[in-house]
């Protein structure tokens, strides 16, 4: 549903082109020194229990052991002050376009996004350079353009071989072209748009965009290079049509019917309600701010609440995503997301768990992000209360750490 600014896309891009493959690998990732955290609560989202005063060591970007005895003497150790360690969270829709984006998304505690769209492979360069150990993070999963009938602007610059597409992406061929373009880029995920788009005044979020044929054709296209698609889908028609055509999530989704969440469980497809962006639709100021928008937000709202219970009780996997560039005027976060959903009925820990486990399934990452355990990733954050008595708490992170490195240490004010 979001845009981002072009003009930033385009200077960020150029920025990457211009710096050499071997700048980007002599810097390397930074070498960790071994870290203990010390008299830590840690939860444990698969069981939803927490452990108190427990000591997590971490080495080489990974978890090493989690266990109740002390810290190896001479360890380099973070006093958690029995705060409550919980896995990194995970954004699973976000258009982040430059370093100040990724770093707001990191501050608020998100260590894993999915690029739902960006001009000029910008995710791509992102995930790169975060591989690469130049940025502390967070992870990014890229999906580089939307498959849409009329590409951005910048998709011709990117691959000027498109070019006889400027007036339209028409015919199933077309989008394969663009398929195999996003491919050829070395993305994760394919996005496409299913429906139009909500976030703009002069489209309809509930016309569909692409027939079930056509989306058929994006996902066998993809699935031959091992990449999965993301359907941007808000009317039912189009939701319906990418259900059927074998989608791995549908995002946003809020005219969704019974029969296709329905479809979803049985098929495994997960669901990115994006809810919390529909709210800033809705109210003035962040990321839009129009009456137009305002209207149509306060009436898909109630909508989409629907939509998100009912999948809930059907059991359909839900995952986070907080539908944001991460700007400087964005209101949205994962952590508000997590509170909506504990007001439609999910207990705090199914409601965390859409941030860290369930997306790690849809990540197909389950090995390696999304708890708390030895061999997994070094990403998680300390909040100041039990998040399993008041979600809210997940709002403001005191200690993040991404890939094994402290980044962010609001523990340790005082002076000695």
């Amino acid at each position: 549903m979001h845009s981002f600014p072009r003009q930033t896309a385009f200077l960020f891009a150029l920025t990457l082109a211009v710096l050499p493959a071997p700048a980007l690998a002599q810097a390397g990732k930074p070498i960790l020194e071994p870290l203990a955290l010390i008299r830590a609560n840690v939860l444990d989202v698969r069981t939803g229990r927490v452990a108190a005063n427990q000591t997590v060591v971490l080495r080489d970007g990974k978890v090493e052991s989690i266990g109740a005895g002390p810290a190896a003497a001479g360890m380099k150790t973070i006093d958690v002050f029995g705060r409550t360690l919980v896995p990194g969270l995970a954004d699973a829709h976000t258009h982040i376009s430059n370093f100040a984006a990724a770093r707001r998304a990191l501050e608020s505690g998100v260590t894993t996004v999915r690029s739902s769209g960006a001009s000029l492979f910008i995710d791509v360069g992102l995930r790169d350079l975060v591989k690469a150990g130049g940025l502390a993070g967070p992870d990014v999963l890229a999906s580089g353009y939307h498959v849409r009938d009329r590409l951005a602007e910048e998709a011709f610059i990117s691959d000027p071989s498109l070019s006889d597409l400027m007036g339209g992406v028409k015919t199933i061929a077309d989008i394969r072209r663009v398929v195999r373009m996003n491919l050829a880029k070395g993305v994760d995920w394919i996005k496409i748009n299913a429906t139009e788009r909500a976030g703009t005044a002069d489209t309809d979020p509930r016309k569909q965009m692409w027939s079930e044929a056509e989306i058929r054709a994006i996902v066998e296209e993809a699935a031959l290079k091992g990449v999965r698609v993301q359907a941007h889908a808000h009317g039912a028609e189009g939701a319906w049509a990418a259900v059927k055509a074998g989608v791995a999530s549908i995002e946003h989704g809020t005219y969704l019917t019974d029969e296709a969440l329905d479809m979803m469980k049985l098929k495994g497809i997960a669901f990115v309600p994006t809810y919390s962006t529909v709210i800033d639709l809705a109210e003035p100021g962040g990321d839009y701010d129009q009456p137009a928008l305002i209207l149509r937000g306060q009436a898909m709202l109630p909508r989409l609440a629907d939509v998100v219970r009912k999948a809930h009780q059907k059991g359909v996997l839900i995952v986070t995503g907080a539908d944001t560039s991460y700007g400087p005027n964005s209101l949205t976060r994962v952590s508000h997301e997590i509170e909506n959903f504990v007001k439609f009925g999910m207990t705090p820990i199914e409601a965390i768990r859409t941030a860290t486990v369930n997306a790690a399934v849809l990540f197909k990452m389950e090995r390696s992000m999304g708890v708390i355990e030895a061999g997994f990733e070094a990403d998680l954050i300390a909040v100041a209360e039990n998040p399993l008595e008041d979600v809210r708490t997940l709002q403001d992170p005191l200690l993040i750490v991404s890939n094994g490195r402290v980044v962010l240490d609001r523990l340790n004010f005082g002076k000695k």
